[in-house]
């Protein structure tokens, strides 16, 4: 039951959180300053801390810092004891200026900001710090296998004419396998041998990570499979681009008023961009800016094997406008049903009754493919489940019930 903001014996909290330590302080329903203090960040000061703030009277609900990062463990703690968690932002810099900084401060104004009703976002859920620990893992480790291969080609650049005539016309995949297995020993010019001990060193790194980046994908597809398989059947929607926007929008799509709310989250609400008898509008700089990568990522992705969208563009480009142009609209249309899919998601599109009607009626994959116009391959891969597209999906069903 919602209490409210004038019953007597009520109070709201507010918590300052550090690496180390919390700063936990709470006001009655007036705004009237109770009391604060500090605890670790342990088990133990966690439960100090509740007890500190239900010692004052019963708590109506709590306005963390940082729910997600240092704040984690006790919106867990606060959450377990059925409080009711707010995410606070932190003071903007004019009330900084007027008011002062410290952490005292900072608790008071994050229960100010409950009790006036600033602080409306609920926390992020915890469930969904694992897969942000695993897409955090996956994206270092392929930056660190590019760094490798850029240093593979910027060393064979430098090295002697011998070993770079030798591997510079090998294409990258291959030249990595050839340069893991080389022996350096065999070489009697120490400056070749040296230089093909730090190659192989450079590609046996890079055949690791690559390993590694493979084991990631796996248990971040599984996850995803877990919690939202729905996104993986969206076309260009990969393992990495729904595991950002699950990501983006904290595991809690009630924290999304609105598509457009979304639309700002993901840096691509139109901005305005006219001059004299100009109108027209630009891509946003704002808001969470890998959300935004992997919307682009979906983008290039349709824009690239997506018949309707490929004709959008080109409709798009009759008419004038820029691929910058082009890219903005697609992705405007693109937060919009990602915002669907993630606040609204449809049910899994079972594909496993597809295959035995298909071999009932004695329908080749060619001729199947032919009917409704897409690649053979396409159909079989949309038998397994593999690679799913929705309208694929459904104009196959309605073809095969009326063949």
């Amino acid at each position: 039951m919602t209490v409210t903001a004038l019953d007597p014996g009520t109070i709201f909290g507010g918590i300052d959180t550090h690496a180390d330590t919390i700063h936990v302080a709470g006001i009655d329903p007036w705004g009237r300053e109770l009391g604060d203090q500090e605890f670790p960040t342990t088990p133990v000061g966690y439960r100090q801390a509740l007890a500190f703030l239900t010692s004052h009277g019963e708590v109506t609900s709590i306005g963390i810092e940082g729910t997600s990062s240092y704040g984690l463990g006790i919106t867990r703690a606060a959450r377990a004891a059925g409080l009711e968690v707010f995410e606070v932002i932190r003071p903007e810099r004019s009330v900084r200026r007027r008011e002062g900084k410290s952490d005292p401060l900072d608790a008071y104004q994050a229960a100010q900001a409950v009790l006036t009703g600033r602080a409306t976002a609920a926390a992020k859920a915890a469930d969904i710090t694992g897969l942000r620990a695993l897409h955090n893992a996956r994206r270092s480790a392929v930056k660190a296998r590019a760094a490798a291969q850029v240093q593979i080609r910027q060393q064979l650049v430098t090295s002697p004419a011998h070993v770079r005539e030798k591997y510079r016309h090998l294409t990258p995949g291959r030249l990595i396998q050839t340069l893991a297995k080389c022996r350096p020993s065999l070489h009697t010019e120490l400056e070749e041998r040296l230089v093909l001990t730090a190659l192989k060193s450079l590609a046996q790194r890079h055949q690791s990570l690559s390993e590694e980046i493979a084991d990631l994908d796996a248990d971040l597809t599984s996850l995803i499979e877990h919690s939202a398989p729905h996104l993986l059947h969206l076309h260009g929607v990969g393992n990495t681009t729904a595991a950002q926007l699950l990501i983006t929008v904290g595991g809690n799509p009630d924290r999304l008023r609105s598509e457009a709310s979304f639309a700002a989250l993901c840096g691509t609400a139109p901005v305005p961009a006219s001059s004299g008898k100009t109108t027209r509008h630009r891509l946003s700089r704002g808001g969470d800016r890998r959300a935004n990568n992997a919307l682009h990522t979906i983008a290039l992705a349709r824009m690239r094997n997506h018949p309707p969208t490929k004709a959008f563009v080109q409709r798009q480009r009759d008419r004038g406008r820029s691929t910058p142009e082009i890219l903005r609209i697609l992705k405007r249309a693109i937060a919009r049903e990602m915002f669907k899919q993630l606040t609204r998601p449809h049910h899994d599109l079972g594909v496993h009754d597809l295959r035995p009607a298909r071999q009932a009626k004695n329908i080749t994959l060619d001729a199947a493919a032919a009917a409704i116009g897409v690649a053979p391959i396409t159909i079989s891969r949309t038998e397994r489940g593999l690679f799913i597209t929705p309208e694929v999906v459904t104009r196959y069903r309605e073809w095969l019930t009326g063949a």
